[in-house]
């Protein structure tokens, strides 16, 4: 699925053909994807300029003249494709071309500054829908929602205040999204490493007992940050099906110090030991057990 860098890469991508356009066409392929599609969907965003488009976690939004938000949401295999003159043209110098109409291009939106924006997902995991924009950080989407990890919500003092007296182990808390919003498995295996911070450690242990932070809570806070910047500056971490909004592939995973790395000798120089791989609720972690050891947290 990809990750809060992928959905700010797609987003980028997105944002010159859409702000400010209008919707003139929207052809709704299907009644549904992992959900159905809103009541009178195509009708309610036609004739609507998007006026901005900004990001929430892993979701993309597109607020709207209307004063509804046009929510999306990748899935597993969403992407976004924009077309014009015939070609979907990249960000740079990258050019990719589409082919035409494909059996999993869902959703086409026609703009009135001549670009046609297409949402193709072969697996059918992602959805949109229209929400009130008074009404969106009540909706079923975003109740309950941690904060950013970019920006400057996220600090020591907010690891510390989240993780006071947690016994969960520190990986399982940053992927819950009820804490902070939008990090995913690869970066929060990759921030820890670079924070010599071991994924079993509790959370708890980023906060002393008067809930003032750790010096290690301030590097992790930090950290986490230049991850993301530097996979959005990359164009997120293409694993098998994601790609830029123009086709192309982000290349942050030839950044990758132990995601999907098991068995390979760890980056750190001087360092004998090998990234290894365990489970955490379901999930893969890798990291090194040598610059991450437990009592290090």
């Amino acid at each position: 699925m990809p990750e809060l860098p992928e959905v700010e890469t797609v987003r980028r991508g997105l944002e010159p053909a859409m702000v400010g356009a209008r919707f003139t066409k929207v052809a709704q392929r299907r009644p549904d994807l992992r959900f159905p599609f809103p009541e009178r969907f195509a009708q309610r965003l036609e004739g609507q300029e998007v006026q901005s488009l900004s990001r929430r976690a892993k979701y993309l939004l597109a607020d709207l003249s209307s004063g509804e938000v046009l929510v999306m949401h990748l899935g597993m295999s969403g992407r976004f494709l924009v077309t014009q003159g015939g070609k979907t043209r990249a960000p740079g110098e990258f050019h990719y071309e589409h082919g035409g109409l494909g059996a999993h291009d869902h959703v086409v939106f026609e703009l009135s500054n001549g670009a046609t924006v297409t949402y193709n997902d072969a697996r059918r995991f992602g959805f949109m829908d229209l929400i009130p924009r008074s009404g969106i950080e009540t909706s079923k989407h975003f109740a309950g929602m941690g904060i950013e990890p970019l920006g400057n919500e996220l600090s020591g003092e907010t690891i510390a205040r989240l993780f006071q007296d947690k016994r969960t182990p520190l990986k399982a808390a940053l992927l819950d999204q009820r804490l902070i919003a939008g990090l995913g498995n690869i970066y929060v295996c990759e921030a820890l490493f670079r924070t010599g911070l071991h994924p079993e450690a509790p959370a708890g242990s980023l906060a002393t007992k008067t809930g003032k932070p750790t010096e290690k809570a301030h590097r992790l806070a930090d950290i986490i940050r230049d991850v993301l910047a530097e996979a959005v500056e990359a164009g997120g971490s293409t694993l098998r099906d994601h790609a830029q909004v123009d086709g192309s592939l982000g290349y942050f995973q030839h950044s990758f110090k132990v995601y999907d790395r098991e068995g390979e000798a760890c980056v750190t120089p001087q360092c004998t030991g090998t990234v290894t791989r365990l489970v955490q609720s379901g999930r893969s972690t890798f990291y090194c057990p040598v610059c991450q050891k437990r009592s290090r947290a």
